[in-house]
């Protein structure tokens, strides 16, 4: 018996669902937007925060070029990713009376908010040696928990995902409450402002990460109490063992293709989130309380052209599109390494950025449910979990090394350094969207529709 739907799956169901991921990216956005910000950077008379906590760890380059929070970063990223297949392989083979995904992400919402509060409040002792321990085990927590909420969660993204239209559908709300989720994570500084004058700065930013991750932890909560997953789906716990199930995984050529562009395109990515806020402060002379102002016009810009992406996905083809966003996300990179002063440059940016952030927000998730999907049909045995934990594996690779180039990159803290990460998301992205050429969308879709027939 494989998976299918009991209840219908309708779009009320799928908002609900999306607002779980408005959760995580919001307490994703606090650590990847500003914990290298507070954490390494250096404060001027315009961002007086700026490296606020920067003097409890260590500083200095370790080996070579690269620093310890580099690594520390990087190591999380590593530890993130290996974790993956294991949480995809449990939720796969799991039998639960609440089903293979839901009683995960219900376990851990708590633990996932508290320890993003405790990195930004524990890793400050009298002691450099204790914060930079602290710092490291509090950072390998939060990526497990997150792993284990999220490799369940993407898993519903294609059993709720039962027909082309719903998966389209679903990547696209859950696109709106990540990018929602992350832009939030930027008012921060603006949060952290407003309780300034009552506690003093440092604990204005943990007081203000307290109320974001209590904001978060509510919208996990509410997909893990209000979906009754075996309303929905019936399925059998998958038998096969979790590595084996990866390997089986990347055995997809078609799935390996896909991975090929888009764990380069993550390290592009990650390289320019990374920066964003030195972009922004360093290079354009911005105050820190802007770069929510100019994330929320990305953010809406991206929102009104949702419903485009919606309506040509089908028409044009879902690889057409996610080649023009990645060019639209080169041009953009190109764009921030050669900026000037001045918030107009802020915007420029901004705005460019809306279109990739739409078409990359949405379409990728649906491309890797259309993979599961064929292979459900298939095999017969149903490893969507696996088939996103083993995205997520190879992306968060990428990430992990984005976060040592982007930290080795910058140690001398100049503009140029900044500058320099910019060219190289770049160039990478470009080699990103030419690798996605090698994607085959059409004989994909055409399987499943093939299949369902029978």
């Amino acid at each position: 018996m494989t998976a299918k739907s009991l209840k219908p799956i309708t779009n009320k169901l799928l908002w609900i669902f999306a607002v779980g991921q408005f959760g995580w990216s919001l307490l994703s956005g606090i650590v990847s937007n500003w914990m290298v910000y507070y954490y390494t950077g250096s404060p001027d008379a315009q961002n007086p925060n700026t490296g606020i906590f920067a003097s409890g760890i260590t500083q200095n380059p370790i080996l070579f070029k690269l620093t310890l929070f580099g690594l520390v970063l990087a190591v999380g990223r590593i530890f993130d990713a290996i974790t993956d297949p294991l949480i995809a392989g449990w939720s796969d083979r799991s039998n639960y009376r609440g089903g293979r995904r839901i009683p995960f992400m219900r376990a851990v919402a708590i633990p996932f908010a508290l320890i993003t509060i405790g990195l930004f409040t524990v890793p400050q002792t009298g002691s450099i040696a204790v914060n930079d321990v602290l710092l490291f085990c509090l950072l390998m927590a939060f990526y497990l928990v997150m792993t284990i909420f999220c490799t369940p969660y993407n898993a519903l993204i294609a059993e709720l995902g039962d027909t082309q239209e719903h998966r389209i559908n679903v990547s696209t709300y859950i696109s709106f409450t990540f990018i929602a989720g992350q832009s939030i994570s930027f008012m921060l500084p603006n949060v952290a402002g407003m309780l300034q004058g009552a506690v003093g700065q440092a604990m204005s930013i943990r007081l203000a990460v307290a109320i974001m991750a209590t904001v978060a932890c509510i919208a996990m909560l509410v997909p893990s109490f209000y979906i009754k997953e075996r309303d929905y789906i019936d399925s059998k716990p998958s038998e096969t063992k979790a590595f084996r199930s990866l390997l089986k995984t990347f055995s997809n050529g078609q799935f390996r293709r896909f991975v090929y562009s888009d764990v380069i395109y993550f390290f592009a990515l990650t390289l320019f989130q990374t920066g964003l806020a030195f972009y922004e402060t360093k290079l354009m002379e911005i105050e820190d309380t802007w770069t929510f102002v100019l994330t929320a016009t990305m953010t809406f810009i991206s929102v009104l052209l949702y419903p485009a992406v919606n309506k040509l996905a089908p028409k044009l083809g879902k690889k057409r599109l996610i080649i023009t966003g990645f060019f639209a996300y080169a041009a953009v990179f190109l764009i921030t390494s050669v900026c000037g002063k001045g918030l107009h440059w802020g915007f420029i940016v901004a705005v460019c950025a809306s279109v990739p952030m739409a078409i990359l927000g949405i379409l990728p998730q649906a491309c890797v449910a259309d993979v599961a999907e064929l292979s459900r049909l298939e095999t017969g045995e149903d490893c969507s979990g696996m088939f996103f934990a083993a995205r997520t594996f190879a992306f968060k690779m990428g990430q992990a090394l984005a976060m040592v180039v982007f930290t080795s990159m910058t140690v001398a803290k100049t503009a140029a350094s900044y500058r320099s990460t910019a060219v190289v998301a770049t160039v990478t992205c470009l080699i990103g969207a030419c690798l996605f050429f090698l994607y085959n969308e059409k004989m994909i879709l055409g399987r499943i529709e093939e299949l369902k027939k029978k």
